[in-house]
């Protein structure tokens, strides 16, 4: 690693500072940039993303998606563990807290509000960031895309009737403009033009070195994102620190939670690390954009529900990091 990408959670923090300060001594700018937004996406903040993902991309071999069926562990893992386990974690850790520990802190109908959008936010495994943790973790290109895919499948069929069940309520109703605009964004744009890239570079000397050329607009443009995340909520974590925090609580106890149990899974039943930290990594990180949609859309853009999607977009970044952190140091407890 060079020394940039050695010293990568010291720029992410400083970025998270530079936001939050950004947030409050530019505002008229952070509104400008809230504004560029498509059906709750972001156009800013997934052009950033898109730079993200595409290094990856770039790696994915066509040839060599038809041997990813003959590793179906990995894949089980993550189905199980993202649809028949996290939400239901979430929702439990939820309510653990703000009907039980946190009671005497927040009133019944806040607590409500913040048990809804953790729900939401259990509910919807990650798209596009995975791509970084996973390139991050030099993990396997090709298994890492089918392993979205296949969630993002899911997702279509599952989410709304699991988040009904969660949430008691029946009227939910799913922004697909923003899970289909999201999918298009950060999956299939990104592919087309890996695909179409390694295409024109021919061999997988050439290959091998233009990833290595735009490797570091990858890291930049993760950083470039936390900073413009926390400058859109800067107010709020200034003025709301202790709900902030609180919030936060739960998510980050699932987080690791959720990454012991599919890291742990994939070691016992001997998944290679490439394909095991990525598989780890879908589980723990969250399809905010969706989450944050569909939060708004049910209960408002002020609602409490709402504002606990958000932390949980907060919370993402530096928790995401240390797991990486993790998964790389125990890279050679894996077969």
């Amino acid at each position: 690693m060079s020394g940039f990408e050695r010293y990568l959670t010291v720029w992410v923090g400083l970025a998270m500072a530079a936001g939050v300060i950004l947030g409050l001594i530019a505002p008229g700018l952070i509104a400008a940039i809230a504004a560029a937004e498509v059906a709750r996406v972001n156009l800013i903040v997934a052009a950033l993303i898109w730079a993200m993902v595409y290094p990856m991309m770039i790696g994915v071999d066509p040839s060599s998606l038809g041997q990813v069926a003959r590793q179906p562990k990995g894949l089980a893992i993550t189905l199980v563990v993202n649809w028949l386990i996290k939400p239901f974690s979430m929702a439990a850790l939820a309510v653990l807290f703000f009907e039980g520990v946190f009671a005497d802190l927040i009133a019944p109908a806040d607590a409500q509000q913040y048990i809804a959008g953790l729900i939401l936010l259990g509910a919807a495994p990650c798209t596009a960031m995975v791509f970084v943790w996973s390139q991050l973790t030099k993990g396997d290109e090709s298994y890492t895309l089918l392993q979205v895919s296949v969630n993002d499948v899911v997702m279509v069929f599952a989410f709304a009737p699991l988040v009904a069940f969660l949430l008691g309520v029946t009227d939910i109703v799913v922004p697909w403009e923003t899970l289909v605009l999201s999918v298009l964004l950060f999956v299939a744009l990104p592919l087309v033009a890996g695909l179409l890239t390694r295409r024109r570079l021919g061999s997988e000397v050439r290959i091998a070195a233009f990833q290595a050329r735009v490797k570091p607009w990858s890291i930049l443009g993760l950083i470039a994102t936390v900073m413009i995340l926390f400058g859109l909520q800067g107010r709020v974590i200034v003025e709301r620190p202790m709900v902030i925090g609180l919030i936060a609580v739960p998510i980050i106890l699932q987080s690791y939670g959720i990454f012991a149990l599919a890291y742990a899974a994939a070691w016992l039943l001997k998944v290679p690390h490439r394909i095991a930290a990525p598989c780890a990594l879908i589980g723990t990180s969250n399809f905010f954009e969706l989450a944050v949609a569909v939060a708004i859309s049910l209960f408002g853009l002020n609602s409490g529900a709402a504002l606990a999607t958000v932390v949980g977009v907060l919370v993402e970044v530096p928790v995401m990091l240390s797991l990486v952190a993790l998964a790389n140091k125990t890279r050679a407890r894996f077969a």
